[in-house]
């Protein structure tokens, strides 16, 4: 049986609903938590429709992998990804199947932790004002879409509700203590680097990304997802140029079509068309298997 795209799993879970984000959604188990990775799909701060088929299942898959090609370098949250252990507590396995992920509870340090290994985006747009990213000074004359001589950590504290706000590394100690911010820096470079050679071995550019951390017992992990293509912005090197917008391995074709329609950007916008759907289902696909290997 072939499942149709997943919007919301609220009559599929017999647990508290703890959280609905704009894509997963936290359920509570008492000493851990669900998390369903749904199909929803959102771009310029609004959720879309129709959700887009398969995505949920290659961000969960992802991000399953990567916790485990990481797990020696950084302690996770992960405790299994198997639907079939949760028992009555899903209502329809199969409709879940790959798209769950029961995790540890830990506090989470309300910091996003972003490492830019290229000068694009939001880092170009302060670059081009001040010089600077995060209130980090980079050299005169670089180009949009530049490879930085050595990545750069440009936290951000974060909002629930509306944009998280870049902040400088200094802001960021006083805000949760110098110790551990050091720390979450340090610990967000060395998973970048890690990621980045793997990602260039498989002829892809892993341009920037973002983290999330928790404490549990004190101790520093990693939670959230990570290097999947809504957490980090990938590019294929032979689509690589200075001074252009990269068309980036994600939702792109959704962002390109807003971009170009008449929405105002200010109201819910129209059903995204079936062909930009397709699309949008065929990038994730696409990077899942350039990153692992594997098909769906």
């Amino acid at each position: 049986m072939t499942y149709p795209a997943v919007s919301t799993a609220v009559d599929l879970v017999n647990a508290p609903l703890l959280y609905k984000g704009k894509v997963r959604e936290l359920y509570d188990l008492g000493e851990e938590v669900l998390i369903v990775v749904t199909d929803r799909i959102s771009a310029f701060d609004y959720v879309l429709d129709p959700a887009v088929p398969e995505k949920g299942n290659v961000l969960n898959r992802l991000s399953a992998f990567w916790f485990g090609q990481t797990s020696e370098l950084m302690e996770n949250h992960v405790v299994h990804i198997d639907v079939d252990r949760l028992g009555g507590i899903v209502k329809d396995r199969e409709a879940l199947r790959n798209r769950i992920m029961v995790v540890r509870k830990a506090e989470r340090i309300d910091i996003e932790c972003v490492v830019r290994g290229c000068i694009t985006g939001g880092g170009w747009r302060q670059y081009q004002e001040t010089g600077k990213v995060n209130g980090i000074g980079l050299p005169a004359g670089l180009r949009k879409n530049a490879q930085l001589s050595q990545p750069i950590f440009t936290p951000a504290a974060k909002n629930d509700v509306g944009h998280d706000e870049d902040i400088p590394f200094e802001k960021m100690q006083e805000l949760i203590g110098a110790e551990l911010a050091l720390e979450l820096k340090e610990k967000s470079l060395k998973l970048f680097a890690f990621a980045r050679e793997y990602c260039e071995e498989r002829g892809i550019i892993l341009a920037d990304c973002k983290f999330e951390f928790g404490l549990l017992d004190g101790k520093v992990i990693l939670i959230d997802e990570i290097f999947t293509p809504d957490a980090s912005r990938f590019w294929a090197k032979d689509k690589y140029a200075l001074d252009i917008e990269i068309d980036s391995m994600d939702k792109e074709p959704v962002r390109t079509y807003l971009s170009a329609s008449s929405w105002d950007k200010n109201s819910t916008p129209d059903p995204l068309p079936a062909e930009v759907v397709e699309e949008t289902t065929r990038r994730y696909l696409d990077i899942y298997h350039r990153l692992t290997g594997k098909t769906l």
